[in-house]
């Protein structure tokens, strides 16, 4: 699976990792005390990508078809920042919270078919540090999430130190890097228009 890249080749994805409850707010939301814990890590295939302007076809299994917008970190070589993109991180609550009920992993709430819409990357080079700057998402012209980068609990080069202790990080991975609160639902035929200060805007669509 490839990605475009502003103003270079394709990035060829790798693995996509995914950071939970790195923002407190949305911590909060979700039940959880983001003063007692460290945000944990996840994974979806790297086949789940949407490009700009893709659709994603409504889940099967779930009456409960999320979105959660988020800064994507695309990795280079030696675990640097090669570069940043606008993503989704869909999620199939109903069957994430049952699986939590049941202390059970979660795989299919957030790793399933089209659960990673990702924007076009621009290089690191351009950009600096993305450590503030507005990210929101609008359903159907809807605002629905809107915060800034500034709140997320643990920094991007925060977030690459940590998972490189559990996993050998290479060029090709992206990081998800977590998500403000207000997370909710999207119905079929639903438009998604995500954004993040200084990148490509992700606009994607859910199947009727």
């Amino acid at each position: 699976m490839q990605l475009p890249v502003q103003g270079a080749n394709p990035f060829t994805v790798r693995r996509i990792y995914c950071v939970g409850q790195n923002y407190r707010a949305h911590a909060l939301e979700m039940g959880s005390n983001p003063d007692r814990q460290s945000p944990f890590f996840f994974q979806k295939p790297a086949d789940a990508i949407v490009q700009d302007g893709g659709t994603m076809p409504y889940p099967p299994r779930t009456a409960a078809f999320e979105h959660e917008v988020e800064l994507v970190v695309a990795l280079g070589t030696e675990a640097s920042v090669f570069g940043y993109a606008v993503g989704l991180d869909m999620t199939r609550r109903d069957l994430q919270a049952e699986a939590k009920k049941a202390g059970r992993p979660w795989d299919m709430a957030k790793g399933f078919d089209h659960s990673a819409p990702c924007g076009m990357i621009t290089r690191a080079a351009e950009l600096g540090e993305m450590s503030q700057g507005a990210i929101w998402v609008r359903v159907d012209g809807e605002m629905r999430q809107s915060s800034d980068l500034s709140q997320m609990i643990w920094a991007v080069p925060d977030i690459i130190a940590e998972l490189s202790t559990y996993v050998s990080l290479q060029p090709g991975d992206l990081i998800y890097t977590g998500t403000p609160d207000k997370v909710g639902p999207v119905q079929r035929g639903a438009r998604l228009h995500a954004h993040v200060d200084g990148l490509t805007d992700l606009r994607v669509a859910v199947g009727t």
